[in-house]
């Protein structure tokens, strides 16, 4: 049995804010070590690479790992819901120390060798792997461990972590790799990944609010897992809020991630602003996102979540179209502040309706949907906003990026059900 099932007795617990509970503290402590062992893995596999191999290998030494975790993410959304998010996302980060300790051990040994591409390939592989369980079963369990009316604080706090991991992963996994190598690098992500799995253990479920839903779970009834996905596929279809959600989610991000990620580093290169320029943008994209998790994290509530989130996602894709036409560094990190505030309000009411509407049957499978969309399918624009930037310029491939992500905000105020989406009200303030 999933370690969802809660009596409804204990499900009337008085609601306790967020940010207060200690329960949920260990919860977005463990996310944001596991961000950072995730940046310094990172770090630690590119250096690795590059010292293995070309630049155009270490590319897809980087890129291979995308792979299993787009292929198997819906299926680590089942495991989750299947045997419960807690026990999920405690086997797969457990799994990760050891991936993480391994290959410290073995770099150590080949230290004064190039190890060949091979096994970062592997280690790759074997990572994404891990990935595809760990991502929908750490996304799922906040529903489990506070009230509803306090998951918008939550993913705002998340947002936050996020923040915390991007400012200090990078620069943690560099210093490591210059004065200890890949094994020190490799070594310390195994270390924030085993406190991380210590907090992960100490975290308790607590009971969501019970919801009986329309039809009797696949899982229920004994079924297999393909019938199991397809039945929380056909869930999130028939959902008036969530299949239109999805759709945005999906919309948003194929439109966010390209111009912001590869395509900022070409707009740069083509009005000469250099790396320094294109720092002062990301600089203030974080900023921008940092301030609108704590927004979510503060209030905890906002009126009117699917309005605002639709009118968010519009308005930040006129910022993205803008980026590529204002004149200078500037103005082009005031466009980056406005991106980064109104995808990091979307994104965090995108997270807080997506756990308040799902039945808590199907959440594993709901949050593998939206985290495929965000983190599988979303990265594999890089290639194709590059290649388009090459071949139209900068600013025509910005346009169409940003028509695509406003498609996602303007389908959500079409659909009645999305944008009349309220949260519940967060009594704990």
């Amino acid at each position: 049995m999933s370690d969802t099932v809660i009596s409804r007795e204990t499900a009337t617990v008085p609601e306790r804010p967020a940010h207060r509970d200690p329960n949920v503290l260990r919860w977005v402590a463990a996310f944001t070590l596991s961000a950072v062992g995730d940046s310094v893995y990172y770090m630690a596999l590119a250096w690795a690479a590059a010292r293995s191999g070309s630049p155009a290998q270490a590319g897809v030494v980087l890129a291979v790992g995308a792979v299993p975790r787009a292929v198997l993410m819906l299926g680590g959304g089942v495991l989750a819901d299947r045997w419960g998010p807690r026990r999920v996302v405690i086997g797969s980060d457990a799994a990760r120390c050891v991936v993480m300790f391994a290959v410290a051990a073995v770099a150590a040994v080949l230290a004064l060798t190039a190890p060949g591409l091979w096994p970062l390939i592997a280690v790759a592989l074997v990572f994404g792997v891990v990935d595809a369980l760990f991502l929908p079963a750490v996304g799922a369990l906040p529903p489990r461990i506070t009230a509803p009316g306090q998951l918008a604080r939550v993913q705002g706090m998340r947002g936050l972590a996020a923040r915390v991991a991007t400012v200090t992963g990078g620069p943690l996994g560099g210093l490591l790799v210059a004065f200890g190598g890949s094994p020190a690098a490799f070594t310390a992500a195994g270390a924030l990944f085993a406190v991380s799995l210590a907090l992960l253990v100490a975290v308790r479920i607590k009971a969501p609010p019970v919801r009986e839903p329309a039809e009797a779970p696949a899982e229920a009834t004994g079924a297999g897992p393909w019938r199991e996905l397809t039945d929380g596929l056909r869930h999130l279809r028939r959902h008036r809020v969530l299949g239109p959600l999805m759709l945005v989610i999906a919309l948003s991000e194929l439109g966010f991630v390209g111009p912001l990620n590869i395509g900022l580093v070409l707009l740069a290169r083509e009005r000469g602003w250099g790396a320094g320029g294109m720092g002062w943008i990301v600089a203030a994209f974080g900023v921008g996102a940092g301030a609108a998790s704590l927004l979510l994290a503060v209030r905890g509530h906002l009126p009117r979540a699917g309005l605002v989130l639709c009118l968010s996602v519009v308005a930040g894709a006129l910022a993205i179209g803008a980026l590529a036409f204002v004149p200078t560094v500037a103005l082009a990190a005031v466009a980056g502040l406005l991106v980064g505030l109104l995808a990091g309000l979307g994104g965090g009411l995108c997270g807080a309706l997506t756990q308040t509407l799902t039945e808590p049957a199907y959440l594993g499978r709901v949050t593998s949907v939206a985290t495929l969309f965000t983190l599988g399918i979303a990265p594999l624009s890089y290639p194709v906003t590059g290649a388009a930037v090459g071949l139209w310029g900068t600013g025509p491939v910005f346009v169409v990026s940003a028509a695509v992500c406003a498609a996602g905000g303007a389908l959500g105020l079409v659909l009645a059900g999305l944008r009349r989406a309220e949260l519940p009200g967060g009594r704990g303030r």
